[in-house]
């Protein structure tokens, strides 16, 4: 069973050799580090080192003959900064107020070479499609929590647009590159460490419509779905795996209800984990010991159905490489 093989067969919910890997996708200052450590030259070459199984591609690069960025907005410092819909009533107004991006601007080639040239490895692409996020800066975070109660028509209007282009996006990317992917990754953070960002009835009207509908057309490609969220979602796992999720990551592991016990009681058997391997202080702190008698616990628990990998994917140069290197062992052990 090759690496390609090991992942479908996990997330498919079948009988595997063993655990999947994902090193994850650490912070750019992380990979000297790494490098040094392990006596590789380039990402690639790492990866192997650590049979890694899981390869990442992100869809399309953007190509605005202005350069402007995917959904730029002037001034914007932070998700609380208001954006250019923070004060605007009228959902007739949306186009007016902003420029929003055109797919026509998207540049699909370098990705469709990337994945033609990897290996016997799973190849997860399409477009990550933040849109929750988005929507967010769109408004402010204020603005918009505050909207979804006083105003969700225009809420509805803003992701709508938001939406809208990533749907058409992701229809032009699986035309473009068919059978070279095999699973659609998309994330939203939709979690702090206690709980939801919002409620979930404001999850449930201005979330889940858009989210089932990419669920639904990657499906409708035979693609299968690996959701990211960061933080305490466990609220609303259930919703998403009736929605279609075949697996989530990247399960924090300290944030309320996400450690694997309560994962394995609750949903083991339902959906396919990728991650809870602790970075906010196992991965940091640790001994490698630690790292691999954890690994083996959260496989006890969450396995067969599970892909190993660090609670949040940007491992940060803070984590000893050793320790990355006692996690990968022990995913593979």
């Amino acid at each position: 069973m090759d690496s390609r093989e090991r992942i479908q067969t996990i997330i498919a919910g079948g009988k595997s050799d063993r655990c999947g890997f994902w090193l994850g996708n650490p912070y750019p200052d992380t990979w000297p580090i790494l490098h040094r450590y392990f006596g590789t030259q380039d990402e690639e070459e790492l990866r192997r080192s650590l049979q890694d199984d899981f390869r990442w591609i992100p869809a399309g690069v953007y190509r605005h003959p202005a350069g402007r960025g995917m959904f730029d907005i002037p001034n914007k410092t932070s998700h609380g900064t208001p954006g250019p819909f923070a004060d605007c009533e009228d959902p007739a107004l949306v186009d007016r107020l902003y420029e929003w991006p055109h797919p026509d601007h998207l540049d699909f080639a370098p990705v469709i070479e990337q994945l033609r040239r990897t290996g016997p490895y799973y190849r997860a692409s399409g477009f990550w499609a933040p849109f929750y996020h988005h929507v967010m800066d769109l408004f402010g975070m204020e603005h918009y929590m505050v909207n979804m109660h006083l105003n969700p028509a225009m809420v509805h209007a803003v992701t709508d647009r938001v939406c809208s282009f990533y749907l058409e996006a992701n229809e032009r990317f699986f035309d473009a590159v068919g059978t070279l992917m095999d699973g659609y990754f998309f994330g939203n953070d939709f979690g702090t460490q206690l709980d939801l960002i919002c409620g979930p009835a404001q999850f449930d009207e201005f979330v889940m419509p858009w989210f089932r509908r990419f669920t639904d057309q990657a499906h409708a490609r035979g693609y299968q779905v690996i959701l990211h969220s960061c933080g305490s979602v466990y609220k609303v796992i259930d919703r998403l795996i009736d929605a279609g999720v075949e697996c989530l990551h990247p399960l924090q592991a300290l944030a309320a209800n996400m450690d694997a016990e309560t994962l394995a009681r609750d949903f083991g058997g339902r959906i396919a984990f990728m991650g809870g391997i602790d970075t906010q202080q196992l991965l940091v702190h640790g001994s490698p010991e630690q790292v691999r008698a954890e690994v083996h616990r959260v496989r006890r628990l969450l396995g067969p159905n599970l892909i190993t990998s660090p609670s949040h994917e940007a491992v940060l140069p803070n984590v000893p490489p050793r320790n990355v290197q006692a996690m990968a062992a022990a995913a593979s052990e």
